[in-house]
């Protein structure tokens, strides 16, 4: 069940009002019957199977860490715990190539299971580290990893930030039903009104890249950018305005990533919830490992890690490139700063608006490169991508002109601007602060744009192939 389709529409009040009338152990089963159902909609029944083997194994796995008499046998349990995710998660990734076998529709779908087995792997090391106590009640740590906002694409949520709010009994807050409602329309405007207007241009190009160069491709290239951010970060919106009617706050998951200066500042950005677990439970280790390399093994556990990232995406030549240019474009910079450190000390004068502009230029082209890799349906059309760039640069006539095109051009502009300006405010804490007199027409411009400029019948989000 997609949160842009009209099913979401009925679902998500009527378990709001069946949660609110509920005591607190009603809740929990509420959330989690809930969850089930919503996971169930998407008619691949081998998913719940998978959901409720992973939540299953894991609380087990929890309980024995905390009940193993030995360094050593807490040691085997929790290799064993995470072993024994990561095998679903390999296993499941692996399916696309079996799709022919596949019992349903000849498509094996996958959606969710990267997300609640990344939660499973952070809640074992949490408990292993002893940061974070093994959770007695398995209803409580089902609903844990279950929750149905973030079951699909996330946030990846830590057990010390979740579970508590779960446990916490239920009282209506105005305040959380105003914000929540209003970041959901947020998001459902960058998904509809936005991602799917900028597909509806991108997709074709990208279908059929021969017939297209110049101009029309760079367009393109900048459209997918801002649909890729849209779709995802309309998703977390949408994800985080659901739980906050429940009272519940879910990790913001992007922070105006083209905005950052490096790239390495774009992953404190994107994605937040994924680029923090790859540091902690990738990067950080293999550092940790190749200590004594010093700047190689800095070097050398981005590289893995990415690439590791890329495939996770999916096991294809153009995920592994994007993942090792963006390991490439992280190790410059430190391979820079220790060659330079020999050299000479500078010392850090405050950067101009300039040097902040051009920085932030650089790194969103580096970016918008690395999505051609990404986005490319094979490795040949990403290199006849680059190849046709130059041919006919200034040819305008494979530019659709239209007033659809002008939308979708007024929605780049509309977002950029958005978080060039909004500091570190969301748009709930910018629209829900002002008087009633500004506040109300607001909500009336965001849904009449919804209703006037969305691009319904495309429910598909980008990452729920991932």
């Amino acid at each position: 069940m997609a949160f842009n389709s009209l099913a979401y529409a009925l679902f998500l009040p009527l378990v709001y009002c069946v949660c609110a009338a509920a005591g607190q152990r009603a809740r929990t089963a509420v959330l989690l019957l809930a969850s089930a159902g919503f996971y169930a909609l998407l008619h691949a029944p081998y998913l719940l199977g998978v959901l409720g083997f992973v939540i299953l194994f894991t609380w087990w796995i929890g309980r024995r860490l905390d009940a193993c008499p030995t360094e050593r046998a807490r040691k085997t349990v929790f290799w064993s715990g995470v072993a024994g995710n990561a095998l679903v998660l390999i296993l499941f990734k692996s399916l696309p190539f079996l799709s022919p076998l596949s019992p349903f529709g000849g498509i094996w779908v996958t959606i969710g299971i990267s997300y609640y087995v990344f939660q499973a792997i952070s809640y074992l090391v949490d408990v292993y580290l002893e940061i974070e106590k093994a959770e007695k009640r398995l209803d409580d740590f089902a609903l844990y990893l279950a929750f149905f906002p973030k079951l699909l694409q996330g946030p990846i949520e830590r057990a010390g930030d979740l579970l508590p709010q779960l446990k916490t009994p239920y009282r209506f807050d105005y305040e959380n039903m105003r914000q929540g409602l209003v970041l959901f329309a947020w998001g459902l405007f960058k998904k509809v009104v936005i991602a799917d207007r900028l597909g509806t241009f991108v997709d074709p190009v990208f279908n059929d890249i021969p017939a297209h160069t110049g101009l029309s491709l760079l367009l393109t290239l900048y459209f997918y950018a801002f649909q890729i951010y849209c779709d995802f970060s309309g998703y977390t919106d949408m994800a985080l305005g659901s739980a906050r009617l429940f009272n519940i706050r879910l990790t913001q998951n992007f922070n105006s990533p083209y905005l950052a200066t490096s790239v390495a500042d774009f992953w404190r950005r994107w994605h937040i919830s994924f680029s923090r677990w790859i540091l902690d439970y990738l990067f950080k280790p293999m550092q940790m490992q190749w200590r004594n390399w010093k700047t190689g093994g800095t070097v050398l556990a981005l590289l893995v890690t990415f690439l590791i990232s890329g495939l996770w995406h999916g096991v294809s030549w153009g995920f592994v490139i994007w993942g090792l240019l963006h390991g490439i474009y992280l190790s410059v910079p430190i391979l820079w700063a220790a060659f330079t450190k020999k050299k000479s000390k500078r010392s850090r004068q405050p950067k101009s608006r300039v040097a902040t502009g051009g920085q932030i230029f650089l790194t969103f082209h580096l970016l918008v490169f690395s999505w051609i890799f990404f986005r490319a349906n094979s490795l040949g059309d990403a290199f006849q991508i680059l190849r046709n760039l130059g041919v006919h640069f200034l040819d305008r006539s494979q530019i659709p002109f239209s007033i659809e095109y002008l939308i979708a051009l007024v929605g780049i502009a509309f977002i950029g601007f958005f978080d060039a300006f909004r500091g570190e405010k969301s748009f709930p804490d910018l629209v829900c602060a002002r008087s009633k007199i500004v506040r109300w027409p607001l909500y009336y411009l965001l849904v009449m744009a919804i209703l006037l400029f969305g691009v319904f019948g495309q429910s598909k989000f980008i990452y729920f192939q991932f």
